[in-house]
């Protein structure tokens, strides 16, 4: 199993998506995280295979986040945001983020998406 956290401010979001991931049997989701300093916490504590990351967040943003994820060894991150700009996907990929998917997209795709990122970033 996938072992999971997912950061997004909106908790009716977060909802959305711990419920679309439980549902799938190669997810496991072992936390969730309303801002970027809960998100960092719940990585330290967890340790999960992946995090799923909002950039616009309170306290700490998800860039702020990938950026102090670099000095330790992260989880796989894929960014889902509402932000489409170019520098944003391209400035959240040099962070270290190993996709970047925007908000808006069917959320039914979301498991076979994630699943297919963790496949190319671990081989598993």
């Amino acid at each position: 199993m996938i072992r999971t956290v997912i950061a997004d401010d909106a908790n009716d979001l977060r909802s959305l998506i711990r419920l679309v991931l439980d549902t799938d049997n190669r997810f496991d989701v072992v936390g969730e995280a309303a801002d970027g300093e809960q998100a960092l916490d719940l990585v330290e504590q967890q340790h999960p295979d992946l995090l799923l990351l909002d950039l616009a967040m309170p306290r700490m943003d998800g860039l702020e986040v990938l950026a102090d994820l670099g000095g330790r060894i992260p989880p796989t991150v894929v960014v889902l945001s509402g932000f489409t700009s170019p520098d944003a996907v391209e400035q959240a990929l040099e962070l270290g983020a190993a996709s970047y998917l925007t908000k808006g997209s069917r959320i039914g795709e979301l498991p076979d998406a994630l699943a297919a990122v963790m496949h190319a970033a671990t081989g598993v």
